[in-house]
């Protein structure tokens, strides 16, 4: 029986780091998806650390414009990057897990081919994640501007003390923070960095973005989630300097008098799901919360 025609017509393979165990995994996927006649094309970076595979190279602006799904093998970090570079297209994104969470690289290494097939053949779940802008502003003029799935970070960086921020909410006058600085968190972040400082989780479906002091002089200081309509504005006050960071991958060094200012991006990625997919049980899995309930 012929396999079930798919709607995607060319994959991009996206992996980072270079060990037998990517290689091995892209090998096979390549060779699955060949037998399907699917085209295949592999990231310029990928291509570099696996060696010559024989592919057609492609870099992140010729994926966007070529390909109709993207399979990004590797961890996390590999899929936030993928993310901020795909985002203005419309590529749709699949995650292989070779990391050690793994969050949004939801198919396991040893159920990848299973996880594809679905995939390929149309029995997935679609589920969209909205990104965060950030652009930094010196006196009237943007000195820096990034996005971020995860989420967007302004610490005290090298220094050893901590800063001051002044934070306004669409323009109205929320706190001055004296920390270690704050982060802004996207749902899909509410399970990364903003997690370990004691921030919300924050379901997907959620629109809302988190903010969540770092390390507070005032216990007071708590998280709060707001509307991802809002508009924040993060004022560094004198005399510290300091460094924001976009999903901890993209990063600028601030001064203070400078203003970050944090707002939803206009762009999102489609992430697809196999069958089966839940968040509540990824979180179980990944977090060790017990899934037998206690009588």
């Amino acid at each position: 029986m012929d396999a079930p025609h798919s709607e995607f017509k060319t994959v991009a393979l996206i992996g980072k780091y270079q060990s037998p165990e990517i290689a091995e995994s892209l090998s096979g996927l390549v060779a699955f998806l060949r037998s399907r006649d699917i085209n295949v094309v592999l990231e310029e970076a990928t291509a570099a650390a696996v060696g010559n595979t024989g592919l057609p190279v492609a870099n992140y602006d010729e994926i966007g414009k070529r390909a109709d799904l993207a399979v990004v093998i590797g961890g996390d970090g590999t899929m936030l990057n993928t993310a901020r570079r795909l985002a203005e297209y419309v590529v749709p994104l699949v995650g292989v897990n070779q990391g050690r969470l793994g969050f949004m690289t939801d198919i396991a290494r040893e159920s990848m081919i299973e996880g594809m097939t679905a995939i390929i053949e149309g029995r997935y779940q679609r589920e969209q994640r909205f990104l965060l802008a950030a652009e930094v502003m010196r006196a009237s003029n943007r000195v820096f501007y990034a996005l971020a799935l995860n989420d967007v970070v302004v610490n005290k960086g090298d220094t050893g003390r901590m800063i001051e921020l002044e934070l306004k909410v669409d323009g109205e006058f929320i706190y001055i923070l004296r920390a270690d600085g704050m982060i802004i968190s996207t749902a899909t972040g509410s399970t990364a960095y903003a997690l370990s400082a004691n921030g919300p989780i924050l379901h997907p479906s959620v629109a809302g973005i988190a903010i969540v002091p770092l390390c507070p002089h005032a216990l007071s200081n708590r998280p709060i989630t707001i509307s991802d309509r809002s508009k924040l504005e993060i004022g560094l006050l004198p005399l510290h300097d300091a460094r924001v960071h976009c999903d901890g991958q993209a990063h600028f060094d601030v001064r203070a008098g400078d203003i970050v200012k944090v707002r939803r991006s206009r762009h999102s990625i489609t992430l697809l799901h196999p069958p089966g997919y839940s968040y509540f049980a990824m979180l179980r899995e990944k977090l060790h919360w017990s899934s037998t309930p206690r009588h």
